[in-house]
């Protein structure tokens, strides 16, 4: 398990601070660095300031700008981005994580799961009507009416925050777009996927590694060394952090007057179900630089448990699925805290203040920016930046399974019950695979398919977008296949660095923009390629169906 993420770290660590000669006619590893950081750095104001159009330029938008169908298909914001490209790293990096992190068999596996979702399974739902898919956008995130407008959430909640069962009578049931049903068909399959393909291919490798790491045989290099020149972390350190945040997450939902919604056994079954997934989910991410999303199942349990209380779903969904990413970044810290032989006791305590400082510093900017900011998180304002489109999945899963809850969406008085079928089929994908692996052991090309990567590769749209997993997927090409096949010295020496030089660049160039200018309400040029993310698709979020009434629309 080599944590593909950390190779970047450690590159950029020794490449400032190992001593380095220059070769003849070319750089050092610190000097191309700093070149590609500053050459990042300076054309980021273009697309985040100046011509925010290139960061999703679409094709078919241009031609055929009254038609919605191909608008649709030609939108990489809002559709099926095809015939789309952008010039902004943030395109490439910015929900997926950099590409040239990660293994090019993933990237295949991420993109040949793309196609198949985008390309196959969203356009013969929507073009077939089916759960009447023409009556709302192609690509969405949002909630409907069976009319095709918005769903007036709020409606649905009572005063005490709780699910109001005769408002909801009246509206009706929630709708939701083509893609966004098959997303939680396909979550629902990634899931079980999972934990088969954990167990079939990775089943013995657990169980020798677990006998070996009681015994203390058959350890690296790396262990070896850190073993012979530290002490480690004694397991009773782990052991307290965890039963004193365990009791300070059940003293916050059972006081407060409960405002959480969340009872002590919530919070007990959310700890349950990330300790089970940290091992099935955290082997797939050290080798894939991919992580399936398990925020699905724990939103599905406790909206079944405990129904209409959309703060305990919430809150379940974070103890049970954030903790659990927590947990495997804590994992990766540790893995790169081994690769440089950074002692184990420095690397807890460091982590330890680091979360408490990041967890206080995270508070304080949200509720500065909630309270500072002309309408965040408003989607419906022409020309606002802050869309928060993260934070918009997330607070429409909490009326999908908090409020309403899974019975009335996903179980038998719901519209997608057939969608439960996806958990059979992610169950037995992996085993096939396995099977086939049997039947040819020596086919590299079947040891390269991962199933629980393919089946989830769309797992972060919304809020990622068709051009970013199709920028994502190209430069992961050229330079995890191509550069690497054709140019393996350049790319042994420079990829890694390259990495890290282009996030660095962009982070540095947002975080002094925001100071030097959207903080005095300065966003970008006002002028027809300003906004950034806009793409000119302005009726591809429409529907198709006739006879539906949506303003905007044609």
């Amino acid at each position: 398990m080599w944590w593909p993420t950390n190779l970047v770290q450690v590159s950029i660590f020794r490449a400032l601070h190992e001593h380095e000669k220059r070769p003849k006619g070319g750089m050092t590893r610190m000097q191309f660095f700093m070149t590609v950081l500053v050459c990042s750095f300076s054309y980021y104001i273009i697309p985040n300031f100046f011509f925010g159009t290139i960061s999703t330029v679409s094709i078919l938008c241009f031609i055929w700008k009254k038609s919605v169908t191909m608008q649709q298909i030609g939108s990489g914001a809002s559709g099926l981005g095809i015939g789309t490209f952008g010039l902004d790293w943030a395109s490439v990096a910015s929900f997926l994580g950099s590409p040239l992190a990660t293994p090019w068999f993933a990237i295949a596996n991420v993109l040949v799961g793309f196609f198949f979702i985008v390309y196959i399974i969203t356009p013969i739902a929507y073009w077939n009507n089916v759960y009447d898919a023409k009556t709302f956008p192609i690509i969405s995130s949002s909630v409907f009416l069976k009319t095709g407008h918005k769903y007036n959430t709020s409606q649905l909640l009572t005063s005490q925050f709780t699910f109001d069962e005769a408002s909801y009578n009246y509206y009706g049931k929630l709708h939701l777009s083509a893609f966004f049903a098959c997303t939680y068909g396909v979550g629902f399959a990634a899931l079980s996927a999972t934990v088969t393909h954990v167990a079939l291919f990775h089943g013995q490798d657990i169980w020798h590694q677990t006998k070996a790491s009681l015994t203390d045989i058959k350890m690296d290099v790396h262990t070896r060394l850190m073993k012979k020149n530290y002490r480690s972390v004694p397991q009773y350190w782990f052991i307290i952090i965890l039963v004193l945040m365990i009791a300070l997450s059940i003293a916050a939902c059972e006081g407060f007057g409960k405002q959480l919604q969340l009872p002590y056994w919530g919070v007990l079954l959310a700890c349950a179900l990330a300790f089970t997934f940290t091992l099935p989910v955290g082997i797939i991410q050290a080798t894939t630089n991919q992580q399936p999303g398990l925020n699905i199942i724990t939103e599905y349990i406790i909206g079944y448990l405990y129904p209409g209380r959309p703060l305990a779903n919430v809150s379940f969904k974070t103890y049970g699925y954030t903790s659990m990413v927590q947990a495997l970044f804590f994992l990766q810290d540790f893995k790169l805290g081994h690769y440089m032989k950074i002692p184990p006791r420095s690397m807890f305590i460091v982590q330890l203040v680091g979360t408490v400082v990041a967890a206080a510093v995270y508070f304080g900017t949200a509720w500065w920016l909630l309270e500072s900011v002309e309408n965040i998180c408003d989607s419906s304002v022409e020309g606002n930046i802050w869309t928060c489109p993260g934070d918009t999945v997330f607070f429409n899963a909490s009326i999908i399974w908090g409020v309403v809850g899974p019975k009335r969406i996903f179980g038998k008085l719901g519209l997608y019950a057939k969608q439960n079928w996806f958990f059979l089929g992610g169950a037995l994908a992996p085993a096939v695979v396995w099977s086939l692996t049997k039947i040819f052991p020596n086919s590299k090309f079947l040891r390269k398919i991962n199933m629980p990567i393919l089946i989830a590769a769309t797992g972060s749209m919304p809020p990622a977008r068709a051009i970013d997993y199709i920028m994502w997927g190209t430069v992961g090409f050229i330079f995890n296949y191509v550069i690497f096949n054709r140019h393996k010295k350049w790319w042994s020496r420079h990829n890694y660095i390259l990495s890290g030089a282009l996030d660095a660049g962009v982070a540095f160039l947002a975080v002094l923009s925001y100071f030097c200018l959207q903080l005095e309400g300065i966003d970008n040029v006002d002028w027809w390629g300003g906004p950034s993310g806009t793409d000119h698709c302005d009726i591809a979020k429409c529907p198709t169906n006739p006879g539906i009434d949506i303003d905007g629309c044609p």
